[in-house]
């Protein structure tokens, strides 16, 4: 049998997909429903992608009426690089939406383009990964966090303590994910 290959479709996911079978129990309503948180989803992947691009190319938006460019044009003011990847080990990392470090003053940014409540612990998170990665003492430097959702900018500025006990929990927590690994080899 030769199958046929689909090349257009290769990377991509059908909103129908078998892996995500759940929608053959949907009604139309349900349907609706995540049709709809569907196409947030992959318009908040696009606005990223777009907001990446501008950020580290420095391109500032003309009209920053809107909270993708006022995010953008935020970052570009504070020097920050777009899509980071903060590393502790192959247990613990991810991708910071926009980071920069000058002056002894951490910023770490994210932009939200969900409905879903947020928190700043994700960035918290950000903060003792980049603390770690990079040796540097949260006590010897200023963070600041950012929320970027709906027409609301959130301003935290992180307690030290709080990031040093993240950093803690993470080497204590990778330890025993690496001791679990070993005795599941064995």
């Amino acid at each position: 049998m030769n199958f046929k290959r689909h090349l257009r479709l290769a990377g991509e996911h059908a909103f129908l997909s078998p892996s995500q079978y759940h929608w053959i129990n949907y009604d139309p309503d349900r349907l609706t429903q995540r049709w709809y948180t569907w196409q947030r989803t992959k318009y908040g992947t696009e606005a990223h992608e777009f907001a990446a691009t501008q950020i580290n190319n420095k391109i500032v938006q003309e009209d920053d009426s809107t909270m993708l460019a006022q995010y953008i044009n935020d970052c570009i003011d504070f020097n920050m690089q777009a899509e980071v990847l903060l590393y502790y080990s192959d247990n613990c990392f991810g991708t910071a939406d926009a980071i920069s470090f000058e002056r002894n003053i951490l910023r770490i940014s994210d932009l939200k383009t969900g409905d879903s409540p947020t928190s700043e612990h994700q960035l918290e998170v950000y903060a003792a990964l980049f603390s770690l990665e990079y040796d540097v003492d949260p006590y010897d430097i200023e963070i600041e966090l950012r929320i970027y959702q709906h027409d609301d900018v959130r301003v935290y500025d992180a307690e030290p303590f709080d990031i040093m006990n993240i950093a803690k929990k993470i080497i204590i927590f990778d330890h025993r994910i690496e001791q679990l690994k070993r005795e599941e080899a064995s």
